[in-house]
């Protein structure tokens, strides 16, 4: 069985060039704490420094999101906007194309100098890239072939401490899932999250009953929680909470929420109920929390439900979060077929 716990992402709200300082500062610092190699901590602030200078010079409201992936190894770097995005993406991504007055390798060299690169953009609506890096001399982690996954976890502008948490736990083709949200933000919300977490990563294939009501318990001497608990097999999909965490499958053709019991862990819930569900042929798994809105159409981002699951998680908090809440987005695709 292998458990990982979930990151945090650090925003960077990227308004203008003075901005991508801090966000190249704070790679660096990342690096030099997990003693990269000199080259190596180069190629993140480069990165850095390309995404940053993108948004500052093309995009509306973006905003460079950071995380140090310790349980893979690697820096994750997303950069979001909301707008006017790339109408030509594949030609942007080739040295010497410019719409600024510039040599034009910026999206190229982003690419070449990242272990992962994803991208994707629509006119009108926005771009969204992903790059991540590792020490060049270090292994690619393992690939797990239960299930692809992705997500974004982002405390409330002006917060450290994120009051929401999430964790996923692989057995065999099994995954549990899990995403709990501290009442209110800030420390003590992240301590109530993080008590959830704890419980949850001692017994992620449990009875999920008898899992919940151990955290609702442990949670007694916190501020309480929003949880809701996922466990995938194949096609059938499990699930059972309390609060408002928000659960849906979603696939080209299906939307279907998931719903849980009404209460707060810690302080008041009449009963937990286990919750049989058939995900739809080739539908995504996605668990918020009440920092993103619940009602944001699934055909929207029909376009990138066959891509990497980061960047559906980071088009949803671009798009969708609240902005005075922590707010974090986890999305479940697995495998296919028998």
């Amino acid at each position: 069985m292998e458990v990982i716990r979930g990151w945090t992402h650090r925003a960077f709200p990227i308004e203008d060039l003075s901005f991508v300082g801090e966000a190249r500062r704070h790679v660096a610092r990342l690096a030099a704490e997990r003693d990269w190699p000199e080259h190596d901590a180069a190629r993140a602030a480069l990165v850095t420094t390309e995404l940053g200078t993108n948004l500052a010079k093309h995009a509306q409201a973006g905003q460079l999101l950071v995380a140090a992936r310790d349980a893979l190894g690697d820096i994750e770097l997303i950069a979001v906007d909301r707008g006017p995005g790339i109408p030509d993406l594949p030609r942007s991504m080739r040295d010497g194309y410019s719409t600024s007055a510039t040599a034009g390798t910026g999206l190229g060299a982003i690419a070449r100098q990242s272990e992962v690169f994803d991208a994707h953009s629509a006119p009108g609506v926005g771009t969204v890239c992903l790059a991540r890096l590792r020490p060049r001399c270090a292994a690619a982690p393992a690939p797990r072939v239960a299930v692809d996954w992705g997500a974004v976890c982002v405390p409330v502008r002006g917060e450290t401490a994120c009051g929401d948490g999430w964790m996923l736990a692989f057995e065999g083709r099994h995954v549990a899932a899990l995403v709990a949200d501290g009442l209110g933000h800030g420390p003590e919300a992240q301590a109530a999250a993080d008590t959830a977490l704890d419980v949850f990563e001692r017994q992620p294939f449990d009875d999920g009953v008898v899992v919940m009501q151990c955290m609702h318990d442990a949670l007694r001497t916190t501020r309480g929680a929003a949880v809701f608990g996922m466990w995938i097999d194949g096609e059938l999909i499990r699930y059972t909470g309390a609060g408002n965490v928000a659960g849906r499958l979603v696939s080209g053709t299906a939307d279907k929420a998931l719903a849980t019991a009404h209460g707060t862990l810690g302080l008041q819930v009449r009963r937990f109920d286990m919750t049989h569900a058939t995900r739809p042929p080739h539908a995504l798994a996605l668990l918020h929390s009440d920092g993103v809105q619940t009602r944001w159409p699934g055909a929207a981002l029909a376009p990138l439900l066959g891509r990497d699951p980061t960047l559906l998680a980071a088009r949803i908090f671009a798009d969708y979060a609240r902005g005075r809440d922590d707010a974090c987005i986890v999305v479940l695709r697995p495998e296919e077929g028998p």
